[in-house]
């Protein structure tokens, strides 16, 4: 057992991040701290000045670990990847994991290419963004290649020059073919400054040039070119038309305000690139109730900017981080960027119109979207509480595990597992059994190995130290079935000295859910009702789970009887005459001449196949024919 009193006497006096964890060791909280002894004792100390947060999540806590760094930036660093990682309860969560993408100039080569890109590399390389709407800096990709004939190839110059002839984006104009050596880096450059002139929104000096050009070529009725150049013109038009509205003096910021209610936040981020709004992006955050407004905007700043490739020169915030946050975050924003970061909360002037600006964003989107996210969180948390309520449950239910049985009349014999956690289908945590003990169709006692051996997953690997999803017991065991399914899996549980509730999910005669077998009653539930929904869901999908694995194995198991056992036969001939015929018993009923229509198949070898399918001996009807000659 974990001696909490022993193990905080160990703690180090070093920066680090510690992992806060339940009975059933999930981490339900990760922190970062300067001196990792002081700030875990604290958790264990008098309540009196623990925040509300605090208080609710310290009697959940069984055992810690922690990991010790070189500086509290570090911590900082691996406190936002372990948030990620293993999601937190008592964590605020940032849900939209976004990279946005850039329009990237490789202007360290001889003949530069321009293409978007989401990763930003120290390569000397020219980005421009980040771009929020997606399909706008595509178009503007797009565009750039019609407007300027710049390559899009990867080659390397001046390696590759001569190599191959021009591809078609020189033969229709798109490109100057520097892999013809036709062209030189300063003619090829100056098309790519201007390119870089159009990123920058110095539209005005290339449109009237072009313009200019348009009108020379009218002149001189060479229409093709000045059609040509009015179609670029309108296309640079369509694109300056599209800029963002300007602001007055701030030139690179982020402003970000938000709207609570409940657990859930919406953040508005508004983007201020080069004087111009590029852009806006909302995000969902998960936060208990018991944070303050100020730890909701802290920890968003946190995991948004750990994630994002671009660092703005100004962060503009509805609400102040936490007093004691503030100077590491902005070191680390300042290191992020190569430069000071100002983060600033304005309380008049412009930069607090912005902020006011975002905020009502932000609830517009809230109240067109809460409406939804109520219905959501109703179909899925409420419903796992009208269970909980049904069978008058103690404790919430977070996680329920569902077994099910499927064979044919005890052939390929299969378990499955299915996860749902807050109400939600948890894919990853799905699991398969192939019953390995059990022979005939005994689902009772393959119940029961499927129970033993997902216990035995979860006592090994805790033993280990190691952390899956089977070292996360559930809050609730669900079984496809009435009583005989219950009480195989009770009385696992019981060997294991686990007290985990068992609920079987009873069907009618039309193979409908019709209610909860609980404590040796049947228990109904409003058909109507989200719970009930709910448990007609996981029954439909643990169902479904385990037949098609069933099937799968039923399929392989098949072939694996007939085919493989055929001399000359291997895996490639196998599938090949599946492919062909379609079932062993088509195969079965093939004549050799059929069999010879495979591509893959030859005499010797299909004989081998007529042969097996009907019980004919080759090797002894040879020896009887050598002997008659």
């Amino acid at each position: 057992m974990f001696d909490i009193a022993e193990e905080l006497k160990k703690l180090p006096q070093k920066p680090g991040v510690y992992l806060m964890k339940n009975e059933a060791g999930e981490i339900i909280y990760v922190g970062k701290a300067i001196n990792l002894r002081n700030r875990v004792r604290q958790y264990f100390q008098s309540s009196r000045n623990h925040t509300a947060k605090t208080r609710t999540m310290v009697p959940h806590i069984k055992e810690f670990e922690y990991i010790v760094t070189d500086s509290e930036m570090e911590a900082l660093i691996l406190e936002c990847t372990l948030i990620k990682k293993h999601s937190p309860h008592y964590n605020i969560m940032l849900k939209d994991d976004k990279t946005y993408p850039y329009i990237k100039v490789t202007v360290q080569e001889d003949f530069p290419r321009i293409f978007a890109t989401r990763r930003r590399e120290k390569d000397k390389a020219k980005y421009y963004g980040p771009f929020t709407d997606v399909l706008a800096m595509k178009e503007t990709v797009e565009t750039l290649h019609k407007l300027f004939p710049i390559r899009k190839c990867k080659k390397v110059f001046p390696r590759d020059i001569g190599k191959e002839r021009p591809c078609l984006n020189y033969h229709i104009g798109q490109c100057l073919a520097p892999c013809s050596g036709n062209v030189t880096k300063e003619e090829y450059g100056a098309y790519v400054k201007d390119a870089m002139d159009f990123l920058e929104g110095r539209h005005d000096d290339i449109r009237k040039r072009m313009e200019g050009e348009m009108m020379e070529a009218a002149e001189k009725m060479e229409f093709e070119k000045a059609a040509a150049l009015r179609d670029k013109i309108m296309a640079i038009q369509s694109v300056a038309q599209k800029q963002k509205m300007a602001n007055m003096s701030l030139q690179e910021a982020d402003v970000i305000a938000f709207v609570r209610a409940f657990s859930q936040c919406l953040v508005q981020v508004f983007f201020i690139r080069d004087g111009q709004m590029t852009g806006r992006e909302n995000f969902n955050l998960s936060a208990p109730e018991e944070q303050s407004r100020s730890e909701v905007m802290t920890a968003f700043v946190e995991q948004f900017y750990s994630g994002t490739a671009h660092i703005p020169k100004e962060i503009i915030l509805q609400e102040p981080l936490m007093p004691e946050e503030a100077p590491l975050l902005e070191a680390y924003l300042a290191e992020r960027r190569g430069s000071k970061v100002t983060v600033t909360v304005p309380i008049k002037g412009e930069k607090q119109k912005l902020v006011e600006l975002a905020y009502k964003n932000a609830n517009i989107v809230f109240e067109q979207f809460g409406e939804k996210m109520k219905r959501e969180e109703q179909r899925t948390k409420g419903a796992m509480e009208e269970i909980r309520q049904a069978l008058g449950l103690p404790q919430m239910l977070h996680r329920v595990e569902a077994y099910d049985i499927s064979n044919t009349q005890g052939f390929a014999s299969v378990g499955s597992m299915v996860v749902f956690e807050d109400g939600k289908a948890k894919y990853s945590d799905y699991r398969k059994f192939k019953i390995k003990t059990v022979v005939g169709p005994n689902d009772f006692a393959s119940m029961q190995e499927v129970i033993t051996r997902r216990l035995n997953h979860a006592i090994k690997e805790k033993a280990e130290g190691k952390s899956s999803s089977f070292t996360r017991l559930p809050d609730l065991i669900l079984m496809d079935g009435g009583r005989t399914q219950v009480h195989a899996a009770e009385e696992i549980l019981a060997a294991f000295s686990m007290e985990i509730p068992v609920c079987g999910m009873v069907k009618d005669d039309k193979h409908r859910t019709r209610g909860l077998f609980f404590q040796e009653k049947e228990i109904s539930m409003p058909l109507t009702s989200e719970g009930f929904r709910l448990v007609t869901r996981i029954q439909d999908e643990v169902h479904r789970f385990a037949i098609t694995y069933h099937r799968k194995l039923h399929q392989q198991q098949s072939l694996h009887s007939a085919l493989d056992e055929i001399k000359g036969i291997g895996q490639v001939r196998r599938k090949a005459l599946m492919r062909h015929f379609g079932s062993v018993e088509k195969i079965a009923e093939a004549e050799v001449a059929d069999l010879l229509e495979v591509e893959e198949m030859n005499i010797p070898a299909a004989e081998a196949v007529y042969a097996f399918f009907r019980g004919i001996d080759i090797e002894k009807e040879k020896s009887a024919a050598a002997q008659s000659e």
